[in-house]
């Protein structure tokens, strides 16, 4: 059983994280003031042909690290629902504790080692 004080700090340092992972997704989208999507901005380098090159690889870029700050966002926001319900800690997938190591590794994890091991 996790003690009260180790969820708490997972809870901090999931709380930290999700602001850094924000303010970074915020730098590279634009945000539709009406929704809650974010969408990867394009940007404007000129109309050379070179500066073209540049803004298509600039925007696939800030697409596939949207996705990835999206996904790691929405990792966070599972582990800080687990922590409020009071179900932190425990496998999603075969209902056992979740090793504290593991969790200090990256306190989003919400399968054992075990049963990691076998998604992968």
């Amino acid at each position: 059983m996790l003690s009260k004080n180790f969820i708490n700090e997972r809870k901090e340092i999931l709380e930290k994280k999700k602001l850094q992972l924000e303010e970074q997704l915020k730098s590279i989208v634009n945000k539709d003031r009406q929704s809650t999507e974010f969408d990867a901005t394009f940007p404007d380098f000129g109309d050379k042909e070179d500066e073209n090159a540049a803004e298509v690889a600039v925007y696939q870029g800030n697409l596939s690290l949207e996705e990835d700050l999206k996904f790691s966002l929405e990792r966070i926001g599972i582990a800080l629902r687990l922590i409020e319900k009071n179900v932190y800690g425990i496998c999603d997938k075969c209902g056992g504790e979740i090793n504290t190591e593991r969790l200090e590794a990256f306190p989003q994890a919400t399968t054992c080692m075990a049963c990691k091991k076998k998604i992968d």
